[in-house]
């Protein structure tokens, strides 16, 4: 197997909030829910970075589709990462996030490690973390 991922999807349980928070409130392109005419086929495409894309589905049709049990969310499961350029980019997509609905749960602040974090949650509480590492490029 390749170490690829092409698609992140996230199970939600409001699709169109979600919807309205990620395209909307964060300004992410997409074509909106698609698939409604299908029984758990609602489903929302958001393009990223090249070969890569985020979907929101409902946790419903996940665990129909994967044959598991829908069990209750946990927000520490994972993380997202989202890197920026600078300490002033993470202060402004944080509060992008804010005014979108987001949940700030730690404000941007200086890292042990040198650089610059904030996390936030997405309206099903999803976990993001915005960054500055002075160490990587962050190359658009």
């Amino acid at each position: 197997m390749k170490p690829r991922i092409t698609v992140l999807t996230l199970g939600v349980d409001d699709l169109e909030k979600s919807l309205h928070f990620y395209r909307d409130g964060l300004g992410w392109s997409t074509d909106g829910i698609i698939g409604k005419e299908f029984e758990h086929g609602a489903v929302a495409f958001f393009d990223l970075q090249a070969g890569l894309k985020l979907a929101i589905w409902h946790r419903a049709s996940i665990a129909y589709d994967t044959k598991l049990q829908q069990t209750k969310p946990s927000a520490t499961e994972f993380t997202l990462g989202h890197n920026v350029s600078s300490k002033e980019e993470v202060d402004q997509v944080m509060k992008q996030a804010r005014i979108a609905g987001a949940t700030i749960t730690v404000s941007p602040h200086d890292t042990f490690w040198g650089g610059y974090s904030g996390y936030f949650q997405d309206p099903d509480g999803h976990v993001w973390e915005v960054v500055w590492n002075p160490q990587w490029d962050s190359a658009e």
